[in-house]
């Protein structure tokens, strides 16, 4: 089973090198390509030749614009990204008989409500970013071809920007932090989103009806406070020598830090889907 797989230095790409690798023959490329092959979304004549040219039997895209503010601000480059370029692997994976393995996120809804929300809620973006991401899932299910779309959040990991990174960064250099404590979801490993997708693809080989959309974000729920608050708290006691500056950790509201892309404030995505279809605890 050959596999393609686009984005192979993100939070998530990273660990589908490894997840991946058993699997069958891997091509893994970030954005520069490699060998004369294509690996940057905004190409869509490269990605295109690129698959017709591997004719890989799954595509992995981990690839996409997650400059959330920034897409605020210029909304053309998350659309290239984030919508159009699902479409145009959508179209070469149906051409060449590929399953497409695809990343949404929790943004495509509003955050409204307390209750976790499954795949076939009504979606309701709140930002440029959202509504990007949800142009793309939709494009790949209009192109027919096999897909899974994997829908995830909070993601972290011990590379690349997320909240985990930069909340160790910020508490070394201030006493003072304040960290929002009404918005609500699950800290994810890169890693599970990764081991998820392997099993995912081993199991849709022999049942590929399965296919479709699916919620995976670890179990259980928190704030971005409370994430925090545990978070030093474990760097204090696993790495005392770190040298935390942060003293004071005070909780505020969505309102208190206005940000240019609204976030929603449920996060929360019911799995439980994905773990009785595909056998798996999360």
């Amino acid at each position: 089973m050959k596999i393609l797989l686009l984005g192979k230095n993100g939070q998530v790409g990273w660990e589908l090198q490894r997840s991946l690798a058993p699997l069958g023959p891997l091509v893994a490329l970030d954005r520069y390509g490699a060998d004369g092959l294509c690996g940057d979304l905004a190409d869509f004549a490269g990605i295109t030749e690129t698959v017709r040219v591997l004719q890989p039997q799954v595509i992995v895209n981990a690839a996409a614009h997650t400059a959330v503010d920034q897409a605020e601000r210029d909304g053309q480059a998350a659309q290239r990204i984030n919508a159009q370029a699902p479409a145009v692997l959508a179209q070469a994976a149906q051409h060449c008989g590929a399953l497409l393995v695809h990343y949404g996120t929790d943004y495509v809804f509003d955050g409204s409500g307390d209750r976790p929300w499954a795949e076939d809620d009504p979606t309701g973006p709140l930002n440029r970013h959202g509504q990007a991401k949800l142009a793309g899932e939709q494009a790949i299910r209009v192109a027919g071809c096999r897909h899974l779309i994997l829908r995830t959040g909070w993601v972290h990991a011990a590379r690349g920007e997320n909240f985990l990174v930069a909340m160790l960064r910020l508490a070394r250099a201030r006493e003072r932090l304040m960290v929002v404590d009404d918005q609500w979801g699950a800290p994810t490993a890169a890693d599970l989103v990764a081991d998820v997708t392997a099993h995912a693809i081993v199991r849709l080989r022999a049942a590929p009806h399965h296919g479709g959309t699916y919620h995976v974000v670890a179990s259980g729920e928190t704030t971005w406070f409370d994430y925090a608050r545990t978070l030093f708290d474990e760097a204090r006691r696993l790495r005392p020598g770190l040298g935390l500056a942060m003293r004071t950790l005070v909780p505020i509201s969505s309102a208190d830090h206005p940000a240019p892309a609204r976030r929603p404030r449920n996060s929360r995505l019911d799995t439980r889907r994905l773990q009785a279809t595909f056998g798996l605890y999360l």
